[in-house]
């Protein structure tokens, strides 16, 4: 890809106060993001991946470095956590359109976008429904459809598949592809599973122990749209193989 970059790090540092002189999380970051790339970003616990993620989201401030966007403006954001965060009050339906609702859009525009992401995270017949009564999987889909709604220019992911259990998760990674082919969003998603970095990205970047920095930046160069058989040819193992030698 020749694009211009939507997002360029340049030697982004954070450092949380500590009694010992500050916690250094992240160690001079430097990379780039195109327009509808999918990116992950891999590496052991306490590598500094989710203080990335709320840098970027503009969550916390660096401590030094730069971060910037296309057009040099902030872009609108979409943001998946660990857990679907639903308000358990709220039904599917109300879930999905607060975005909206917060940024003052009409009951009608409303309800007919929060139907179009219903429809493609595969929840029609469930809009009635309380958070009490889906899957962790399913709550995670709402989770996808409420930061879609308000159409991000930039859909961050922080592990959001780490709760399920292992089938789930699987069916997730193909969910996730599928939405992904729909809609073309710029995502950058944080996890520690190779597997999971492969199936579902266009570039892996691995960081090292804390302080994180970037190890390795590795393209994905597996055919898209990608289906499960993917995950037993060879070229996928060595994909795997070399990210497994960097993850220290």
């Amino acid at each position: 890809m020749t694009t211009k970059p939507i997002l360029t790090v340049r030697n982004l540092s954070v450092t949380f106060p500590d009694n010992n002189g500050g916690f250094d999380a992240l160690g001079g970051l430097s990379f780039e993001i195109r327009p509808r790339e999918f990116v992950c970003f891999l590496g052991p616990s306490g590598s500094g991946k989710t203080t990335l993620l709320r840098a970027l989201a503009g969550l916390i401030q660096p401590t030094s470095g730069s971060v910037n966007f296309m057009h040099h403006h902030r872009p609108k954001i979409g943001m998946v956590f660990q857990q679907s965060n639903l308000m358990p009050w709220r039904t599917v339906m109300e879930n999905i359109k607060l975005s909206l609702e917060m940024d003052g859009a009409g009951e009608i525009k409303a309800q007919n976008k929060a139907r179009e992401m219903i429809r493609l995270v595969g929840l029609k017949g469930f809009e009635d429904s309380f958070p009490r009564d889906l899957s962790g999987g399913m709550a995670q889909r709402v989770a996808i459809a409420r930061a879609l709604v308000h159409d991000p220019d930039l859909l961050l992911l922080d592990e959001p598949f780490a709760s399920l259990d292992a089938l789930t998760r699987e069916r997730m990674w193909m969910e996730l592809s599928n939405i992904w082919q729909a809609k073309q969003k710029t995502v950058i998603m944080v996890t520690h599973s190779i597997n999971e970095s492969l199936f579902l990205a266009d570039r892996v970047l691995v960081l090292t122990k804390r302080p994180g920095k970037i190890k390795l930046d590795v393209e994905v160069d597996l055919p898209r749209p990608r289906t499960d058989d993917i995950r037993y040819t060879s070229h996928f193992g060595k994909l795997a193989k070399k990210l497994r030698g960097a993850i220290e």
